[in-house]
């Protein structure tokens, strides 16, 4: 597999890999809004996506707490 980071990838590439992942929705234009992810800070090359999923897990409450992952929520 090929890597993701910002540094082996170029912004079309980033752009694919998040429209590859999140689907038609992206392409409209409302995909990764809804998710509570601004997926635009990785094309733009500004974070990581371990970051903004990071920060979007820290973020959130845990619908079924007994699923919780064991995460410090730390920044990478």
């Amino acid at each position: 597999m090929k890597s993701i980071l910002i540094k082996d990838t170029t912004k079309e590439e980033r752009a694919k890999i998040v429209a590859d992942s999140l689907g038609d929705d992206y392409e409209l234009g409302c995909g990764y809004e809804s998710a509570g992810i601004n997926y635009d800070l990785y094309i733009e090359g500004k974070k990581e996506l371990r970051e903004l999923n990071s920060e979007a897990r820290c973020g959130f409450e845990v619908a079924y707490p007994e699923e919780s992952y064991s995460s410090s929520c730390m920044k990478f």
